[in-house]
């Protein structure tokens, strides 16, 4: 059973899949971790953010995942992005043909040979081209930046990448490409919860200029979280860590103090 403040709108399970997250990567040599931290180069969020120290350092981000349509609805969104965009842009074609025939006062003469001349629909009012024309810009906007997890994977975001679940949601063949797979692994007989490797990442080979920025903001996250614990009545003794039951989001942001 995870105990500590849960941020607003979040579930119980998703946070305990945090608390995981952070005790999985602080025992697989990411020494400096927090929750929360905005990666750098980008409007996402990160669920947890890991780097391991000394010059050679790597970085780690984890996103948590509670349910299956989770991540399929993520998945889903390029692909329909993709048949939408070639929907809308067929019939735009189709839209604006139709209207050409009837306003050949549309074309912009700029051509040698009628036919070749482009049309300016700028100063046309019709709802249904206007209300097309919105629609696909929408939508490329959205293929353009695909989804987060393509994303994250496709801007090298951090070394590695790792998907954090329940047991059972998802399938290897349905995890990211370049993404792992922790999965969570209830503890039997008063044993605690853990995570289990079931697919490992690929190595993203993220920039040094990559790795220090997302560095910055995990420090950043951590001393944000640490303040707001400290201004809402929470005090640790320095030098202490977590205990059985207690809060990994407030813990040390370095917890490995020999590594």
């Amino acid at each position: 059973m995870c105990v500590s403040t849960m941020s607003k709108g979040e579930t119980e399970n998703h946070r305990c899949l945090k608390a995981l997250a952070l005790t999985w990567a602080r025992a697989n040599g990411f020494a400096i971790t927090t929750a929360e931290v905005r990666v750098p180069q980008s409007g996402y969020r990160a669920d947890v953010a890991a780097c391991s120290r000394g010059a050679g350092r790597r970085t780690a981000l984890f996103e948590c995942k509670q349910a299956r349509a989770d991540l399929l609805k993520d998945a889903r969104r390029e692909d329909e992005a993709r048949a939408n965009v070639a929907e809308l842009g067929e019939r735009l074609k189709k839209l604006e043909e139709l209207i050409g025939g009837h306003r050949p006062d549309l074309r912009r003469g700029d051509e040698l040979f009628p036919e070749f001349a482009a049309w300016d629909f700028s100063g046309l009012e019709h709802g249904t081209h206007r209300k097309v024309v919105a629609d696909l810009a929408k939508w490329q906007e959205r293929l353009a930046g695909g989804t987060k997890f393509a994303k994250l994977w496709r801007w090298r975001a951090a070394d590695f990448l790792y998907l954090v679940s329940e047991a059972g949601i998802f399938a290897e063949a349905e995890v990211p490409a370049g993404w792992g797979l922790l999965v969570r692994v209830r503890g039997a007989g008063g044993a605690g919860d853990e995570l289990s490797l079931v697919r490992r990442p690929v190595w993203a080979e993220a920039s040094a200029e990559q790795r220090l920025a997302l560095l910055e903001n995990i420090a950043l996250g951590a001393t944000r979280r640490r303040s707001g614990a400290a201004r809402a009545g929470v005090q640790r003794r320095p030098g202490t860590h977590e205990k059985p039951g207690g809060n990994a989001e407030t813990d040390d942001l370095i917890t490995d103090r020999h590594g």
